[in-house]
């Protein structure tokens, strides 16, 4: 069955701008790529000024609030992450027969392949009667996959890896970072353990490059180095970049370019693994504890090796255990794994492919 084209309106309550704002913008994008008509309305759209700084000429960028305004809404509509729409958009996805679909949180749960295309009848408001769609994202097969630009490899094996290192981390010597110099990302909340880590780089045997992200990662480093009574440009062997906003292209690039990177979030955990490079996954903390649960599903289900996993327990708090140094052995195993990981999820159908087939199906 050949897709339609189709009008997409997708609506974002943003919570966290790297998490939410960041999926619903790549979405959008890659919707917009394969020639289909989007509308993105974001409540706040302030992140995308350096998150996407030249916008996409397909894609049209609306205020939650001007929503009340329009008279139409496209062939489908999109709640990502379950945000509630406005009355008045109810109304018109009644009045046109809007395919209307709930994309749901990235999980490795078992929930998410019994859950996954099933209808929900909405029993209350102006859609009274309608049927929403549930299509969560996920790892494995009868989930509705990760979102992979159609020419993800291409760009990934043009990448100039020192070209772009020169450019942003000028202040990072490059004659310094011989072959055995190691290169690491930091996106993260405030783990307990980063001093710890710090600690640990300055006197490996390896020289470590460590690049932070903007906002509370370089708030958290910038603590810790306090505390550790350490200059912000690192000593011993580990050197710090501290780096300005990067647009979603040259965070990809960033994770391209590391030979570890830590990562927080649901987008950022998706580009690591496309980047095919070790990470450590700082996922979202819930006051439930629900956390927890999720990041064990989601070691299991991808086979994580036993190290790897205990180090993002350690990492995520919710183990006690010391975080312990990285050996050079461990490197090269993370670094097999993820690898051949990236090559079995590439090997699966992506989001964008299943969403739209699944749309065109309902209409």
């Amino acid at each position: 069955m050949t897709s339609k084209l189709l009008q997409w309106d997708i609506f974002c309550h943003v919570i966290d701008n790297h998490g939410d704002l960041g999926v619903s913008w790549r979405l959008a994008v890659n919707l917009a790529e394969r020639g289909h008509s989007v509308r993105l309305w974001v409540d706040d759209a302030s992140a995308l000024a350096w998150m996407a700084p030249l916008g996409h000429p397909k894609v049209e960028v609306s205020k939650w609030s001007d929503a009340e305004d329009i008279l139409t809404t496209g062939d489908v509509v999109v709640e990502a992450f379950g945000c509630r729409l406005p009355k008045h958009i109810e109304n018109l996805i009644a009045q046109r027969g809007s395919t209307w679909i709930n994309l749901e949180y990235l999980s490795a749960e078992g929930y998410v392949t019994q859950s996954h295309g099933l209808a929900s009848p909405v029993m209350q408001g102006p859609a009274k009667g309608l049927t929403k769609w549930f299509f969560y994202p996920g790892f494995v097969n009868d989930t509705g996959g990760l979102i992979r630009e159609t020419d993800l490899k291409q760009r990934r094996a043009a990448f100039d890896r020192t070209a772009w290192l020169e450019r942003y981390a000028p202040q990072i010597s490059m004659t310094k970072a011989n072959a055995k110099t190691r290169w690491m990302s930091l996106f993260c909340y405030e783990p307990k353990v980063l001093q710890t880590l710090l600690k640990q780089l300055i006197i490996d045997k390896t020289p470590t490059n460590l690049l932070v992200t903007q906002g509370r990662s370089q708030q958290a480093v910038a603590q810790a180095l306090k505390v550790l009574e350490i200059p912000a440009r690192g000593a011993g062997n580990l050197q710090i970049e501290q780096l300005a906003y990067l647009s979603q292209t040259d965070y990809d690039h960033l994770l391209w370019a590391c030979d570890l990177n830590f990562v927080r979030g649901e987008d950022s955990i998706i580009r690591a693994l496309w980047a095919g490079k070790p990470f450590v996954w700082h996922i979202y903390p819930q006051d439930d504890q629900a956390h927890h649960k999720k990041l064990q599903a989601f070691c299991e289900t991808l086979q994580m090796p036993h190290d790897l996993a205990a180090l993002h327990a350690v990492w995520n708090g919710i183990s006690d255990s010391p975080l312990l140094p990285i050996e050079s052995n461990q490197f090269e195993n993370w670094a097999t794994w993820t690898q051949q990981t990236a090559n079995q999820l590439e090997g699966q159908e992506d989001l964008v492919t299943q969403l739209v087939r699944f749309a065109s199906q309902k209409r």
